[in-house]
């Protein structure tokens, strides 16, 4: 078993590290389509007041809880309406997730345990991407970790307030995803109780006023969804009327998808989370994968060892549940970081041999290597306008990881995957991003109209930019007429609109002049493929949107 020197002072100065290189997200304009979608909701209640209400694109809205939105609200109302306050709140729940991985690891494993899986959590590939999309994910781990934690307390020791704090993060947990998290957080304790044959615990009080507390709790979001949608059955929602919230809440909105018998089904593939994770949880995930091998293969009926069923059962249940649901998405693996990280971090300190700990760090450098050389290979086909200061930080950040020797093998390899963490953050959060983001058209036209003197009505044609949605600090007409409409709306007052170019070319100019005022370059930003990259190719995958001034045509010249 390698033994690891990690002294209180080197865990907090790692540990800054890991929290600075995911707060450079803040400091990026926010991504089409669901981060705009969530900023315009956001912005939408801040800007009218109705807290109970979720409208985007000028239509009601029905997919996830309020409580992400009213915590975006609130920042907007603060800070002003920008993307740093869209992403604030988010980002303080990763600081709340990461106290919260950390006190968890300390109950179940040992302190050393959780000094390694927090840094191994705030470092994981996809957490970076969380923290930059400022995804309700975070928020959503956040509230699971902390419940679980305030959960065993309260198996522990005393427990009403350990049970009062457990439901109040379980109800929020609920009131931003859904209720199946509760599965998440109490599935684990389930198992280890079967486990244990500790069947008292099923019938104990402490358990019952949990539910009762997370219902009382999640009461607000309840009271809205029942104020827009069931109050109103005549509402059109998802094509279809007499739609009601609680129902949605309750069960379309994720068992709905799980089964694929709600409103919005999908495909499904039984392979995906775990390629997924395989990248998203870069540069620990081989290591997980042998974590979780060992996780099996060694059968402990030791006390401790059972007692980690409760991170690992919740692990493996909530991913087998993932694997067989029909509606996939990436990100919806982010909740069992904090699980991947303490079985991750317990192999290492426990389970792995000093032979098999220089094989580890062989392959941690290797990999270190090839992302390097990757990103490297992405700057030169890319083509930024300046990237030679990113090549003086990556330069340190190589210096600083591959040559900087140290005695612990184990050492060797936190250092080293932290080092590519730092890297591939600076690199998509300083560079990549703010390059990729300029061809955004929704938001680059929203901010080209904030500057001019006036600040007309848009009307958006043959297109819902939710960019231009949350950008635009003037009115937006979602109507979406179509060219009889706005020629008829032109013969008396003159209009602006909002479309793709190629999409103009089809309108009836008989009796309208059209006067291209701004055209913007648009690429579907949060799909990059190889002909976008390549900046021989770039121009050949680009759309041009324009603001358009479209006024009467004058016949009498």
């Amino acid at each position: 078993m390698p033994a690891i020197q990690l002294s209180r002072s080197s865990f907090l100065f790692l540990l800054a590290l890991v929290t600075c290189l995911n707060f450079t997200g803040l400091f990026n304009e926010i991504m089409e389509p669901d981060g705009t979608i969530y900023a315009a909701l956001a912005k939408e209640i801040a800007k009218s007041g109705n807290w109970l209400f979720l409208w985007v694109n000028g239509a009601d809205w029905l997919d996830k809880p309020h409580l992400p939105f009213w915590m975006a609200a609130t920042s907007f109302k603060i800070f002003g309406y920008n993307a740093f306050a869209y992403k604030l709140p988010s980002f303080i729940l990763f600081v709340v997730s990461l106290f919260y991985c950390y006190r968890l690891a300390c109950v179940i494993y040992s302190k050393e345990t959780a000094r390694l899986a927090t840094l191994i959590y705030g470092s994981a590939l996809h957490i970076i991407i969380s923290n930059f999309d400022g995804k309700v994910e975070i928020y959503l781990t956040a509230f699971v970790v902390a419940a679980m934690y305030h959960m065993y307390r309260a198996f522990e020791s005393t427990w009403f307030r350990h049970i009062v704090a457990a439901a109040l993060f379980a109800a929020c947990a609920a009131m931003t995803k859904g209720i199946f998290v509760l599965i998440t957080i109490a599935v684990g304790f389930v198992i280890y109780w079967i486990r244990t044959k500790q069947w008292q615990e099923f019938i104990k009080l402490k358990w019952y006023v949990f539910v009762l507390l997370v219902f009382i709790f999640i009461l607000p979001e309840l009271y809205a969804l029942y104020l827009q949608f069931d109050l109103h059955p005549e509402k059109v929602v998802y094509g279809k009327t007499d739609v009601s919230g609680l129902r949605f809440f309750f069960w379309d909105s994720q068992f709905g998808r799980f089964f694929n018998n709600g409103p919005i089904t999908g495909k499904g593939d039984l392979s995906f989370f775990l390629h997924t994770t395989l990248w998203a949880f870069i540069p620990w995930s081989i290591l997980l994968l042998l974590a979780v091998i060992n996780f099996f293969r060694k059968k402990k009926n030791t006390e401790p060892a059972l007692q980690r069923w409760i991170i690992g059962g919740s692990a493996l249940f909530s991913f087998m549940m993932f694997t067989f649901s029909k509606f996939q998405l990436p990100h919806y693996i982010v909740i069992l970081f904090p699980h991947f990280s303490m079985i991750t971090a317990a192999y290492l300190l426990e389970g792995t041999s000093e032979k098999a700990m220089n094989r580890i760090n062989i392959f941690q450098t290797v990999l270190f290597v090839l992302v390097f050389a990757a990103v490297m290979g992405i700057i030169i086909i890319y083509a930024f306008d300046s990237a030679l200061w990113f090549f003086i930080v990556a330069g340190l950040i190589v210096v600083a990881t591959l040559f900087y020797k140290t005695q612990n093998t184990l050492l060797a390899v936190l250092k080293k995957n932290i080092g590519l963490a730092l890297l591939v953050a600076v690199f998509i959060n300083c560079l990549f991003y703010p390059s990729l983001l300029k061809y955004q058209a929704g938001m680059m036209a929203g901010k080209w109209l904030n500057l001019q003197p006036a600040q007309p009505t848009v009307t958006l044609y043959k297109c819902l930019s939710t960019s231009f949605d949350f950008y635009y600090n003037g009115k937006t007409d979602y109507s979406n007429p179509d060219s009889t409409v706005i020629n008829n709306i032109a013969s008396n007052d003159s209009l602006y609109l909002f479309g793709a170019v190629q999409d103009l070319k089809d309108m009836n100019t008989d009796s309208v002049t059209l006067t291209p005022l701004k055209t913007f370059p648009y690429f579907h930003v949060s799909q990059v493929n190889g002909k976008f990259i390549n900046h021989k190719t770039r121009q050949n995958v680009l759309d041009t949107f324009a603001i358009t001034l479209v006024t009467r045509k004058d016949h009498s010249k």
